[in-house]
């Protein structure tokens, strides 16, 4: 594997290079990106987004250790595509235990429509999926509830994308349904309800609900009437000013919950995807405490640069070492890549990151 360092503003991140690549198997010839990833001990389990021919996804799974010493990989999907709703791809997972249960959510997309599901397992191996489970709403709908927002409070952008989508006609197809992706939750419930992460362009919205059964279309078009409430994180920095998603499930620790996710900005080469941080408080995780003004690393490697899709780094999950964190990301849509930071430098410096008021 190949390393080198990023030297940020204060922290350093060690680039320990590329963990998985496309292999002559069909199902994953195309790319090997957007892990989840989930830590047990020593052993870390990787749900990695496979690619085939023709840009169809299933999940693909691997195991490592500490070291990234691959020790399995199953050479045919774990997850494959069942529904219509996910008949081009099961793509993006990730994944959490709450309580005995498994939680991985993914994108389904059906070569039209790119929505949030769900699938729950009790051993990692079998899962059962839940459907949808973001708004199944229409663009027109989408708008109807949006216009009931308070403008005032509302980021222009939450329009502006509807109106980039009306430009090309895409808002008049009653079945096109609201763009909703990188789908995280918590890993565990906070006054016993199930935190989740979700992403209505351009930002980051938090959702809390008992019961799965609660995220009724009516649930979902109540979020929207009300989503300044919502809203957990919007583009305010520049490297993140077209866009955000969540990335890899929360980290509890004691100054908060880490949260790592991507952040998007347009520039003379093409959109550029980076991998940025924001601190959560412990007991009311809608409040920020700290969020970095500068990416955590950006694209800077080949094979980071160059690939399906260029200058991208896409967290989707970490593992902890005592104070070494890995964070696990898609590299240009092609490969799946491991980046080290000191988890206690990055909280010190979120720490010194004072909330700001537009965030």
């Amino acid at each position: 594997m190949e390393h080198t360092h990023q030297i940020n503003t204060k922290i350093l991140v060690e680039k320990k290079g590329i963990l998985l690549s496309p292999t002559k198997n069909p199902f994953e010839s195309n790319g090997v990106l957007n892990p989840g990833i989930f830590q047990e001990g020593e052993d870390v389990h990787i749900f990695y987004r496979a690619v085939e021919d023709g840009n169809f996804s299933t999940i693909g799974y691997a195991k490592t250790n500490e070291y990234l010493d691959l020790i399995e990989r199953k050479t045919s999907p774990l997850i494959t595509r069942e529904f219509d709703y996910e008949k081009h791809g099961v793509e993006d997972a990730r994944i959490v235990k709450i309580e005995d249960t498994f939680y991985l959510t993914y994108t389904a997309y059906d070569g039209v429509n790119a929505m949030g599901a769900l699938a729950t397992s009790k051993d990692m191996i079998h899962f059962e999926k839940k459907g949808i489970i973001t708004p199944p709403l229409n663009y027109k709908e989408y708008k109807f509830h949006l216009e009931h927002c308070n403008q005032g409070r509302l980021n222009p952008k939450y329009f502006h994308y509807y109106n980039l989508f009306a430009e090309i006609g895409m808002v008049e197809e009653e079945h096109r349904l609201l763009r909703d992706k990188d789908i995280v939750l918590f890993p565990r419930k906070i006054n016993n309800k199930f935190i989740m992460l979700h992403r209505i362009w351009p930002g980051i919205q938090i959702v809390q609900f008992e019961n799965w059964k609660d995220l009724t279309k009516s649930f979902w078009e109540d979020h929207i009437k009300n989503l300044t409430n919502h809203i957990l994180l919007d583009p305010f920095y520049d490297f993140e000013v077209n866009y955000l998603g969540a990335g890899c499930p929360p980290i509890e620790t004691e100054d908060g919950w880490l949260m790592i996710y991507h952040g998007v900005c347009e520039t003379n080469i093409g959109k550029t995807y980076h991998t940025a941080a924001a601190l959560l408080d412990i007991n009311d995780p809608k409040k920020v405490i700290g969020r970095l003004p500068y990416p955590l690393f950006s694209p800077s490697m080949e094979w980071e640069l160059k690939g399906v899709v260029n200058h991208v780094v896409f967290p989707t999950g970490t593992a902890l070492f005592d104070d070494d964190l890995h964070i696990y990301y898609g590299a240009a849509d092609k490969h799946t890549a491991v980046a080290k930071v000191s988890l206690q430098e990055l909280l010190n410096e979120l720490k010194k990151q004072t909330k700001n008021e537009n965030t």
